[in-house]
């Protein structure tokens, strides 16, 4: 008599569990994605660079030693770059922002 009783109790329980995990996983394929990766800058551009838009197209600070200026610039190139399906347009600002960081002059005379 208790046999049928324990074996009823069992199939109950194991339905509630199943019941509990089908819930979790329709609320976990429910909820928004969240980005896996840092956000980078995403405004417009202004006519000319400033150092703190060109800080934000990196995401560092105005203030940031060249070293991680740097390594930021390779970061989002990576991630930017045109033969990777990313913009000619992006990757020339990405260039430009990372100049004015590091105080290089964007020479705009060749001597070809």
């Amino acid at each position: 008599m208790t046999t049928p009783l324990i074996a009823g109790l069992a199939i109950a329980a194991a339905a509630y569990a199943g019941r509990y995990g089908i819930q979790a996983w329709q609320a976990f394929k429910a909820r928004p994605p969240t980005a896996r990766i840092r956000k980078f800058y995403e405004g417009g551009f202004q006519p000319k660079m400033t150092r703190r838009e060109a800080a934000l197209i990196l995401g560092v600070r105005e203030s940031t030693p060249p070293d991680k200026i740097k390594e930021a610039h390779r970061r989002v190139m990576v991630a930017n770059h045109p033969d990777a399906g990313g913009s000619h347009y992006l990757a020339s600002k990405i260039n430009e922002a990372k100049e004015i960081l590091l105080g290089k002059a964007k020479s705009s005379d060749s001597a070809f």
